[in-house]
């Protein structure tokens, strides 16, 4: 057998492809550029970043399969060349000044880039940390977490000094060069690698509750508990980041200055909530997570109307992010445990359709509200009573993993007889 590469340079280069596409939630420091410089709509300049979401759910459900067949090395390939052609595309449109056909670069090229970038490395880390597998998951999740961060002040300096047109150029090499990289180094481990780890550890892998293909999965309970669960913590977090800053305005009473710092610094929680919260997974399980998850949250959303005082107030509104972040870096690690790791990556890409799906209602349903009632009160006792469901529904999959463990347990003593 060859040498095994290292398993934490496995996960450094998972961070690298997440943290590249996780600049497309920086879409906003073009906004005002653009809209400057060419006359645009603010709502034809957002409807770019809307496109690229949508393709990054569509094309990390329908391209599950892809990683799974292909391997990660050849999917982070495929998914460098659609996000570095995206933005490379970007900045041929922003010359052109055709907002078509930046819809068609950013918006799809760069969509489909983005969402197979994202399920690329996930099964893959799974496999190489058996024993840690929230951790993993969530140091790479983390990464797109933070990218946005990062990327705003560097984004913003370079269409200070080049213009828009050319720091998408220089975005686009730099991360097709640090994508190609990361999937150049990014392989499944060897057979027999479990093992290994499990006598050199001396720590105890946990068997997976069953080992189903994606298309056996859609088809049980469990699934579809977990993609109501997801859907539900997506929907309330996008839609609190949506309105975070007028609604810190009317019921903290914080200036507009003061609520756009709390709006970076949210940031900051929800990068740190996906790893916090995922490495904590490991030791107390992915369904006291988000049980945890919906708790907090219930409390969190049914006393904010009430907290006047600006500092308790952003301090709730941290919990939440970090919740938010949380169940998005968990959730790989959950998927491993209930269905296995024989199509992972497909069923973490069927999964996120509920993503896309929340990333529609969040902003609708929190707009719709505070329109409506004239107050973001409503629209967070809504989330509440969301979120109430959401517990239940963390309550029911117990039910359905106790009945699962008891039938794995009965079918190994009828073995063993």
């Amino acid at each position: 057998m060859g040498k095994v590469k290292n398993r934490w340079l496995i996960a450094l280069s998972a961070v690298g492809i997440h943290i590249s596409i996780g600049s497309v939630y920086a879409w906003s420091v073009f906004t005002n550029p653009m809209m400057e410089q060419f006359g645009w709509e603010l709502s034809s300049v957002s409807f770019t970043f809307s496109i690229a979401i949508l393709f990054l759910g569509l094309s990390a459900a329908f391209m599950g399969h892809f990683v799974e067949k292909y391997g990660p090395r050849r999917s982070g390939i495929v998914a460098a060349i659609f996000f570095g052609i995206g933005l490379i595309g970007s900045g041929v449109a922003v010359s052109l000044e055709s907002i078509w056909l930046l819809y068609f670069t950013y918006g799809v090229l760069g969509g489909i880039g983005t969402g197979v970038g994202y399920i690329t490395p996930v099964s893959t880390l799974i496999k190489w940390f058996p024993d840690r597998r929230g951790l993993a998951t969530g140091l790479a999740i983390m990464g797109f977490g933070f990218a946005a961060m990062i990327a705003s002040p560097i984004m913003a300096n370079l269409i200070g000094s080049v213009g828009i047109s050319n720091t998408f150029y220089i975005l686009g090499t730099i991360y097709f060069i640090i994508m190609i990289s990361s999937a150049l180094y990014i392989e499944r481990p060897p057979a027999g690698y479990m093992e290994n780890i499990q006598t050199s550890t001396g720590k105890k892998v946990v068997s997976d509750l069953s080992q189903l293909t994606a298309n056996e999965a859609v088809k049980t309970r469990r699934f579809w508990y977990l993609w109501i669960m997801l859907f539900i913590n997506i929907t309330c977090g996008i839609a609190i980041l949506s309105v975070a800053s007028p609604m810190a305005q009317e019921i903290a009473g914080l200036s507009a200055a003061a609520a756009a710092t709390m709006v970076g610094i949210m940031g900051v929680f929800n990068g740190l909530g996906r790893i916090g919260w995922a490495s904590i997974s490991d030791y107390i399980g992915r369904a006291n997570v988000y049980t945890a998850f919906f708790a907090i949250q219930i409390g969190s959303f049914f006393l904010l109307p009430s907290i006047t005082h600006a500092i308790m107030f952003q301090v709730v509104l941290f919990l939440i992010l970090t919740c938010y972040g949380g169940g998005f870096a968990s959730v790989p690690a959950y998927i491993g445990d209930l269905f296995g790791t024989k199509q992972l990556g497909a069923i973490h890409g069927y999964i996120l359709t509920a993503w896309a799906a929340a990333g529609l209602a969040g902003p609708i349903i929190a707009s719709w509200v505070r329109e409506t009632t004239d107050s973001y009160a409503g629209t967070l006792y809504i989330f509440g009573f969301m979120f109430i469901a959401a517990l239940i529904v963390s309550l029911l999959i117990r039910i359905d993993i106790k009945q699962l463990k008891q039938a794995n347990e009965n079918k190994e003593k009828a073995m063993a007889s």
